[in-house]
């Protein structure tokens, strides 16, 4: 077992058992099928929540929600059949994925927000709103998301991040990049 843990958040009890089957012989696996539960069990020790954003006695949202608010580290992956709509961009998750999803995806999504985790913060937010763009790309026809004002602000908010990366990398010298290679070989 690996010392990172993932928080199934599914009320399917097959897909929740799917899931921790293709998961648990990487990742200490928990489960919670309501949004109480979810509450109840997320805290600092958890990496990964995947999270249905539709539970029987609440949203995933509020879930997501409750995450942000109390300050966890983890990343989270909205895994649901809700198809995405404009409303995901100002939602603090990192990743969605629509539902059905095959054991590959679920595992590749967990490697990229487990990477992501290394991440500074600003690098962390740039992913997650690319993220986001490349979701709505794929399923909102060009015209709707030209038309619409949240979409916009996603772009210019990803091209003011992306902006900002650019500087701090311009930034750091030659020095610096052989620093960071330096510590991150000791390590």
């Amino acid at each position: 077992m690996s010392e990172q843990t993932v928080l199934v958040v599914e009320d399917e009890p097959d897909i929740a058992a799917l899931y921790a089957g293709f998961l648990e012989e990487r990742y200490d696996v928990d489960l919670a099928e309501t949004a109480a539960e979810a509450i109840d069990r997320v805290d600092g020790a958890v990496d990964v929540v995947l999270l249905d954003r539709r539970l029987p006695d609440g949203s995933g949202d509020d879930v997501l929600e409750h995450i942000r608010e109390a300050g966890y580290d983890c990343r989270v992956a909205m895994v649901t059949a809700v198809e995405p709509d404009f409303d995901i961009i100002d939602m603090g998750f990192d990743l969605y994925l629509t539902k059905p999803v095959s054991r590959s995806k679920l595992l590749a999504a967990i490697d990229t927000l487990l990477t992501r985790s290394e991440y500074d913060d600003l690098i962390q937010k740039a992913a997650a709103l690319a993220g986001k763009r490349a979701v709505l790309n794929a399923q909102k026809p060009a015209a709707q998301r030209e038309g619409n004002e949240a979409y916009a602000e996603l772009v210019e908010r990803l091209e003011a991040l992306d902006a900002d990366i650019d500087e701090l990398g311009e930034s750091l010298s030659s020095d610096d990049y052989r620093a960071m290679f330096r510590d991150l070989g000791e390590a």
